[in-house]
């Protein structure tokens, strides 16, 4: 702004001076005289004033002709002109081009064209940060993975682009199936980028898989810091992580550790099942039977289930049935509408050899809704009451063929677990697995029919009774009614349970 002022009072100062050269030159008459090398030249007033024009054109002509003259010497040189920027905008031009034609082959699944297209963009680029990540896309679509993984290392140089080649190299490996290398590298990539949520997905799975419960947690504190996770989703599985990881404690033997960390997984998800038992037992390893029975009484509140009850009959394992109904009677009224509750409560009285108790407790369980375990245990009703054989065997043939009841399932892909895991070992989803009724009744439940042993201690079955039981399985009306090969067994070991409960 002040340089242009400035050239413009230059120019108006000299159009002055010019003026007034002129008008004093034509008020006096007189001419210029030039005297050059012994000549003299007089030039009157219009042509000094001629002369001064051509003279004014001859040096701007001078100062423009040595102008180019440097001009081309430096672009010689190799520096930076008017002309050589002319010519870098022309080839950046054709890079740009190259670059988006192949993206645009990219996109299109035209692998081999990309790679011509990047070998283009960086031969006129010169950006090995843009043309190597088009080159590796490139060389994946069109099936060239070692190609691939050369170019990805070629991006492990730069600090702009480390990233990228180490996220490339970890989805191949992850193609590959080798979860070892992809995690380390899934490790690094989150070490460059913290807030990655995909990186951070990949690295929270493959911890997961591979057991590193402690390295999971730091990742799912990181999610939930930034946003990326609510904050009582992260309470449940931060819960999901410290249970497995105070059993991998259990494991190496440090039961103290092992328990107290079940105990603040408890505290943290109190809903959580198998927290709530491995608290409760590390209470009872402690002899603090009150508090383990508080954790089982509040698990059971947000959800009954059969581990439940086990971990509370093992509260006072050697205690009569009688004994044992009372003391679970402050657990059933917590939630007595609840089928399980039903369950157990029916289960309870036949250990105490209450029959007609247990069948108020089923109600009408065996109409609306008879699963294989509520069906056995009236099974074991009637042979108790002394019904007859065939009256019993009638129940358990209902049995093979009802619904198992809950079941652990995976939410995301409906795989049926026999016990619970924070990963399904199918798809490999995380804390997926939900207690409930899989469709079409599923696989036989661990939890079901094996109920009632847990609870009333392994009865004692005759040698008649066990050979009753194998004898059973051919005098089924329907055989086709039998789902799989495991379902016979389940209905001898019925049969033999109900028997073994009448003596």
């Amino acid at each position: 702004m002040i340089w242009s002022f400035v050239k413009i009072a230059l120019f108006l100062v000299a159009v002055a001076g010019l003026t007034l050269g002129a008008a004093h030159l034509a008020e006096s008459g007189e001419g210029v005289r030039i005297a050059f090398a012994g000549m003299e030249f007089t030039l009157g007033p219009l042509q000094a004033a001629i002369v001064a024009a051509l003279l004014f054109v001859a040096v701007w002509l001078v100062i423009r002709a040595v102008g180019l003259l440097v001009a081309v010497l430096r672009f010689i040189n190799g520096d930076e002109t008017a002309i050589s920027r002319y010519f870098d905008r022309n080839r950046e031009r054709k890079g740009y081009e190259a670059l988006a034609e192949g993206m645009m082959a990219v996109a299109s699944g035209e692998g081999r064209m990309a790679l011509a297209k990047a070998a283009k963009a960086e031969r006129f680029l010169g950006r090995p940060e843009l043309t190597n990540l088009l080159s590796a896309q490139a060389a994946e679509v069109s099936g060239d993975t070692k190609k691939a993984a050369q170019i990805y290392k070629r991006l492990l140089g730069d600090d702009r682009t480390r990233f990228v080649g180490v996220r490339g190299l970890m989805k191949q490996k992850l193609a590959e199936g080798d979860t070892a290398t992809a995690l380390k590298l899934a490790e690094k990539a989150f070490a460059l980028k913290p807030k990655h949520e995909e990186v951070q997905d990949v690295l929270l799975r493959l911890q997961a898989e591979s057991g590193d419960w402690k390295g999971a947690r730091g990742v799912l504190g990181s999610k939930m810091r930034q946003g990326l996770l609510p904050r009582n989703v992260h309470k449940r599985r931060d819960a999901v992580l410290a249970l497995q990881e105070a059993k991998g404690v259990l494991d190496e033997g440090a039961s103290v550790e092992a328990r107290e960390a079940a105990i603040a997984a408890n505290k943290v998800s109190p809903d959580l099942i198998p927290a709530a038992v491995m608290a409760a037992q590390g209470y009872v390893e402690k002899g603090s039977a009150r508090n383990a029975t508080r954790v089982l009484h509040k698990a059971w509140e947000a959800q009954p289930h059969p581990d439940l009850a086990a971990a509370y009959a093992a509260i006072v394992p050697d205690e009569t049935p009688a004994a044992r109904l009372k003391r679970f009677e402050a657990l059933l009224k917590l939630r007595p509408e609840a089928e399980e509750t039903r369950l157990l409560r029916a289960e309870l009285n036949i250990a105490a050899e209450d029959f007609p108790a247990a069948r108020r407790a089923l109600g009408d369980l065996n109409e609306t809704h008879p699963t294989a375990r509520s069906l056995t245990i009236m099974a074991a009703v009637e042979r108790g009451e002394g019904a007859d054989d065939a009256v019993v065997r009638g129940w358990l043939a209902r049995a093979l063929s009802a619904s198992r009841g809950p079941q652990w399932v995976c939410d995301k892909c409906q795989n049926i677990h026999s016990d619970w895991a924070p990963v399904c070992d199918n798809c490999g989803g995380f804390d997926t697995l939900s207690w409930r009724e899989p469709p079409l009744g599923g696989r036989p439940s661990l939890n079901g029919a094996e109920m009632l042993p847990l609870i009333v201690g392994k009865p004692a079955i005759s040698p008649e009774a066990e050979l009753e039981a194998e004898a059973y399985v051919p005098e089924v009306d329907d055989p086709e009614t039998i789902d799989e090969p495991t379902d016979t067994k389940a209905g001898a070991d019925a049969v033999a349970l109900a028997r073994g409960m009448k003596t």
